[in-house]
């Protein structure tokens, strides 16, 4: 193709044509006519199944028309769940699609659920990743990178000792925020002698608050991209995030709470986790939306990376909300 490609344009840009739709009131020996006789296009993953007026109604993998009764109709055995590409997703959405759905290929529809085209996977290993660089593609490269404390273009052919360089200051914020940290956790030593379950979980909560802190922080980035960021887009975007993040929290609560009162039979320290965990997940989700929209409104140097300070203040609130609520509970 003559055009450069970029993860911002639109799918449909690579989607093939050739695909094969199938009534879903064909049988399957009507089916198998079909296909011996118009033939198929030049790459087959999947059939995609259509009602009357086009809409994509299921999938239908190769090996059950092989193995399937010829006096069946498709509609039968096709697999009604289909995961599909919005006509208006971008190749950065449907790579997010296949690392999600794990699909060699995903059908494209238009907003009357009308099956429109369908794009390969390979599309993606072939053509995507030998592209010449573009603003976006690095921008977007830059981006993984930049969560981690450095940007790829200060790191590229950089001797070892130049990479020491650029990635030890970003290494001194952990060590800092986790002298912090210890040193909040020597104010709630008594809690800790005297509840020894508390720091037996405090591994899993600290690993939660960051995990939910990095995922914020990432989606964040990403959305900044498309947008201006006022304060209005601010608190609904947060918004949004803590009520994820609040369920994520309950869901990670109560499973812990259960491991904790199966395994200790103590009730009393798994709500004391438990509530910290909600809280964590909370303060994680705020730390992950503001640092990053805080860094791209000041703009400040681009050297400064939101990944090290998100991850810093998550740790650091962490110790103080779950040996606060040891402490307060038990």
């Amino acid at each position: 193709m003559d055009k450069k490609h970029t993860y911002q344009q639109s799918v449909l840009n690579l989607a093939r044509k050739d695909f094969t739709a199938l009534n879903k009131n064909l049988t399957v020996n009507e089916v198998l006519h079909k296909i011996r006789k118009e033939g198929v296009g030049e790459r087959i993953v999947y059939f995609y199944v259509v009602d009357d007026e086009n809409r994509l109604v299921g999938v239908l993998p190769t090996r059950r028309i092989l193995t399937a009764p010829l006096e069946k109709k498709i509609e039968e055995i096709m697999v009604n769940k289909v995961a599909a590409l919005p006509s208006n997703s971008t190749v950065y959405d449907a790579c997010e699609f296949f690392v999600t759905y794990k699909f060699l290929a995903l059908p494209i529809i238009n907003k009357n659920q009308q099956l429109i085209g369908v794009v390969d996977a390979n599309v993606f290993t072939e053509e995507m990743l030998n592209l010449e660089p573009d603003i976006d593609e690095r921008r977007l490269v830059n981006d993984i990178f930049e969560t981690i404390g450095f940007n790829i273009n200060q790191i590229k052919n950089a001797s070892p000792l130049k990479a020491w360089k650029i990635r030890l200051p970003w290494l001194f914020t952990t060590i800092i925020s986790g002298t912090i940290c210890a040193a909040f956790a020597v104010l709630f030593e008594r809690t800790l002698a005297e509840s020894l379950i508390i720091a037996f979980f405090l591994t899993l909560v600290l690993g939660l608050g960051e995990s939910v802190g990095v995922q914020s922080m990432t989606l964040t980035v990403q959305a900044l991209h498309t947008v201006s960021p006022s304060f209005k887009w601010y608190l609904k975007y947060l918004l949004k995030e803590l009520k994820t993040s609040l369920l994520l929290g309950i869901s990670c609560s109560v499973l812990v709470v259960i491991i904790i009162f199966i395994w200790k039979g103590t009730a009393l320290a798994g709500l004391a986790i438990g509530l910290s965990i909600l809280l964590i997940e909370l303060q994680a989700a705020l730390w992950g939306v503001s640092v990053p929209t805080i860094l791209h409104k000041t703009k400040l140097d681009p050297k400064i990376s939101a990944g090290p300070v998100t991850l810093a203040l998550t740790d650091i609130c962490t110790i103080l909300f779950y040996f606060g609520m040891a402490t307060l509970l038990l």
